[in-house]
């Protein structure tokens, strides 16, 4: 089990990021708790990535800081887009490339390969082991990059689109199952394009274009002044069953009321 570290994880204070002459990032102040939950949404282009890439490292603030807890270990989850899945390469040999790398003992060690399996058995698909990447569903293919960013034993989990190109069902089963790692102490921070499938879900929600335009739970940020600030469009807020449903246009309401009482 993961050790607990001293709250804030990570903390971001006046951060900006540029690429050449042109802004991504500006004065970004952001922190992430032991235990939180966080999703970061906003239009392409607004730095959502980028911001991920701080968190991780990857990416040097032009000005601001990142101050990390001490030993904090952090586990990555690519967009699936990314991925080779033509590759040849079981399910088992992807989740151990984030072993550490010992140049004289290349081969896993059998207690490696022991927790491999475990991690996969937790995640549901421990019989996919020896199985090829591409012979698997969408669900399943992101729970083996999730099993990869967990082998570290990981404090903060940071997932980039973890449901894009996912159908429903899939997306509903990969937020039950972070949502489970999330309550056994794991926090995590991911981006998400879905503002209605899994933004309305999260605890924390982050609304993001170069600066931070709102964040907080659903209810108070995904408003339609946050919205429009955000997304530059106009953008009208719904509730249905006690969660808002995000619409473009007033025009869009029957069909989104119909959706939702037909589901």
């Amino acid at each position: 089990m993961t050790t607990t570290l001293p709250t804030p994880l990570l903390t971001l204070s006046g951060v900006s990021c540029h690429y050449g002459h042109e802004a991504v990032l500006e004065a970004i102040d952001f922190e992430v708790s032991g235990g939180g939950f966080t999703g970061i949404v906003g239009p392409s282009g607004s730095g959502k990535t980028t911001l991920l890439r701080t968190l991780l490292g990857t990416v040097t603030p032009t000005t601001g800081t990142v101050n990390r807890a001490d030993g904090l270990r952090i586990g990555y989850v690519p967009q699936v887009e990314t991925i080779n899945w033509s590759f040849p390469v079981t399910v088992a040999e992807v989740v151990l490339m984030a072993r550490p790398q010992r140049p004289f003992a290349p081969w896993a060690t059998t207690r490696e390969r022991a927790e491999v399996a475990d991690i996969l058995e937790r995640l549901g698909i421990g019989a996919l082991g020896r199985r090829h990447i591409r012979e698997l569903s969408g669900g399943q293919q992101q729970r083996v990059f999730i099993a990869r960013a967990l082998l570290g034993d990981p404090h903060l989990l940071i997932m980039d689109e973890p449901t894009s190109g996912v159908d429903v069902r899939t997306r509903h089963e990969v937020i039950h199952m972070l949502a489970d790692l999330n309550t056994k102490g794991l926090a995590m921070v991911l981006s998400t394009h879905d503002l209605n499938g899994i933004a309305t879900h999260l605890p924390n929600i982050v609304c993001l274009n170069k600066r931070i335009m709102g964040e907080g739970s659903p209810r108070d940020v995904l408003t339609a002044e946050v919205l429009e600030q955000t997304y530059g469009a106009p953008m009208d807020v719904l509730e249905h069953a006690g969660m808002p449903i995000i619409v473009d246009r007033a025009s869009d309401w029957a069909d989104v009321i119909a959706l939702r009482t037909s589901a």
